[in-house]
């Protein structure tokens, strides 16, 4: 009897080295939210689960790829803090209101013109650290186009509030879009996003494109970070309209409750629009003991959720975005993926 397939887990160790810090007065340093605890939780988690995953290394992600999606501007400003100190840490405080494109990305102390808040630092190992997190995404997705079902990045940082000529939200190149894009040229593609946090930077990159259905269920943005985007009214622009949907769902819901809404809304839209991929925004903030979301899924939750998205049928590039109670962040990335293993019938 054949030996069941393994799942490619895609990571890079030198994603390790960005450890983004907070510093407030007198030189204190505390740690920032996107600590590296989190990819080590999830690594040491798919290692102990090594027979369903395997990992790899993805290659070097091209920079025509990059630059595909995201502007000069925003990826010489990473280069140029590439020179900062390797204990510096800048956060963008001056948000000046230019036209998209001003300001001078060499140098450093107008970040601000490519930034959306003042929560995302840079500092010299951002490029690489986000490079890499963006290859991983690019990976899993050849991946797919090659005929695998299941593929998962471990992107860290997380990618889905970036867009094109803005940065924020911890995060920096647009993981999930690197993936959706891989994927476009070779058929229609969803990209489901259940992060709790509303995924800007996804709806602005395919905001104007029928040929990629984007779907974001998340908290109130009302109350919840990023505020001014994440509404049910947007519904897309131009070609694209009616092709991105906001899955407002209310505060402290349970799994039971959250499975329900992505069955009555997401799922029949899913359906319509019949895609040949699936890109999951794979938020694990939804998590009950999050510190910084307010819905209160489970692990178990994960697992259902996680098998019922793979029981659609469509391969699915799983990318890594938010999570922030790190001591059990990889037995609850570990669920998901065994979930959608289960859906997509390769746990047998």
């Amino acid at each position: 009897m054949p030996a069941r397939p393994r799942t490619p887990v895609f990571f890079n160790e030198l994603q390790l080295e960005f450890k983004p810090r907070y510093e407030w007065a007198f030189g204190e340093k505390i740690t920032h939210p996107e600590t590296t605890a989190r990819a080590e939780s999830i690594l040491a988690a798919v290692g102990q689960a090594h027979e369903d995953f395997d990992i790899r290394v993805p290659a070097p992600i091209p920079a025509s790829a990059l630059r595909g999606l995201h502007s000069m501007q925003l990826l010489n400003l990473y280069a140029a803090a590439e020179q900062l100190p390797g204990d510096k840490d800048f956060h963008p405080t001056v948000f000046p209101k230019l036209k998209r494109g001003e300001g001078d990305p060499t140098n450093i102390h107008q970040a601000g013109a490519y930034c959306f808040d003042s929560g995302t630092p840079l500092n010299a190992q951002t490029l690489s650290a986000a490079t890499w997190s963006a290859a991983c995404a690019r990976a899993a997705a050849t991946t797919l186009r090659k005929g695998t079902k299941l593929a998962y990045a471990l992107s860290r940082p997380p990618g889905h509030h970036a867009q094109r000529d803005l940065f924020g939200g911890y995060c920096y190149f647009n993981n999930a879009g690197i993936a959706a894009k891989t994927l476009r040229r070779s058929g229609r593609v969803v990209v489901l996003d259940i992060d709790f946090h509303h995924g800007n930077g996804t709806q602005d990159l395919f905001l104007r494109d029928d040929k990629v259905l984007t779907i974001s269920l998340h908290g109130d943005p009302r109350e919840y970070f990023p505020f001014f985007c994440g509404y049910a009214s947007e519904v897309g622009e131009g070609r694209g309209r009616g092709h991105n949907i906001n899955l407002v769902l209310e505060s402290e819901i349970d799994g039971a409750h959250y499975l329900a809404a992505f069955e009555a809304h997401a799922l029949p839209a899913i359906e319509l629009f019949e895609p040949d991929y699936l890109v999951l925004a794979a938020g694990l903030d939804t998590y009950e003991r999050d510190p910084i979301g307010n819905f209160k899924l489970t692990t178990e939750d994960f697992f259902r959720l996680g098998e019922r998205i793979g029981a659609i049928g469509l391969p699915v590039a799983a990318i890594q975005e938010g999570g922030y109670y790190a001591a059990h962040l990889g037995r609850n990335a570990v669920a998901l993926l065994r979930g959608l293993r289960a859906g997509l019938g390769l746990a047998d």
